[in-house]
Formats: C-alpha cells, structure tokens, sequence
C-alpha cells in the first residue's frame, strides 16, 4: 500500500512539473521547502491568534 502512494505521489509531482516547466527535483524543492514551511506557519500563526481571541472573548464573558 505504501509503495503505492509513493508511486501515485511521484507519478503526480512529475505531472506537475511537465506541466508547469521544471524538474522533478525542482517541484520537490518548491513544495517541501518553501510552500509546505510557508503553509504551516501561517496555519502557526492562526492558531496563536485564535487561542488570544479565546482567551478574550472568555475573559469579557466573565466580566458581564
């Protein structure tokens, strides 16, 4: 099973790269170095700012 997700996940990225111009390697490059960092610390940065916006919303609620 694994080895079949590999291959449909490798099949796919050389799809991508055909089509978008580059290398198999430079999509790699691309997804897991700069869009999947990028990615998780955007979602980072929302979890912070929703958990401060709990927080308030929970301490106003206590104040009324």
């Amino acid at each position: 099973m694994i080895d079949f997700v590999f291959d449909q996940c490798v099949l796919l990225l050389l799809f991508l790269a055909r089509h978008l111009g580059i290398t198999y390697k430079e999509i790699n490059v691309w997804i897991f170095v700069v869009i999947w960092p990028v990615i998780t610390l955007i979602l980072l940065a929302i979890i912070v700012l929703q958990q401060r916006r709990i927080r308030q919303l929970v301490r106003d609620q206590h104040h009324t």
